[in-house]
């Protein structure tokens, strides 16, 4: 794999992965697709992406994952060089893996192995590219020795675990 990828912390949250850690999901996902190119991620705190869901999505609300694919400028070739960005919000991430009964670690590579995707030109607006999609990041987690994160399994607590 070639790709380049350059982590920023922009949040007060302390429980978040290294850049080794991100790199390394990342790269796992060349066991299933070839991933070329330079990306960011940027862990942001709450209302950095609310502010970005809202602005570049129309969502409301923060929100796990964001990813931005690059689009070149109108004129220029591509650049296949470059990927694009993604954002999680570390606190969205952190309360999700809490309330889904699972680590934040597992999480967090889930979130950087489904926005990975989706700069790559994946995505889930039907059921045949959700199913496909998920296909792809289930069999790169369990690699990593990740469970499948959507399929969440009840203690007898009643909590969720996955």
């Amino acid at each position: 794999m070639s790709a380049s990828i350059e982590v920023q912390y922009a949040t007060l949250l302390t429980d978040v992965p290294t850049a080794a850690c991100f790199d390394g999901w990342v790269r796992a996902i060349d066991t299933a697709v070839t991933v070329r190119g330079a990306m960011t991620i940027r862990l942001v705190d709450e209302f950095e992406g609310l502010e970005l869901n809202r602005r570049f999505r129309g969502g409301e609300g923060a929100t796990n994952v964001l990813s931005f694919p690059f689009e070149p400028m109108p004129g220029l070739p591509e650049n296949q060089a470059v990927l694009g960005d993604l954002v999680i919000c570390a606190p969205v991430v952190a309360r999700e893996a809490d309330e889904q009964g699972k680590s934040v670690r597992a999480h967090y590579a889930h979130m950087a192995i489904h926005g990975t995707l989706h700069l790559l030109g994946y995505d889930h607006l039907t059921e045949d590219d959700a199913v496909r999609m998920e296909r792809i990041e289930c069999e790169i987690l369990e690699g990593l020795g990740f469970s499948n994160p959507y399929q969440l399994h009840t203690e007898p607590n009643g909590r969720a675990t996955g």
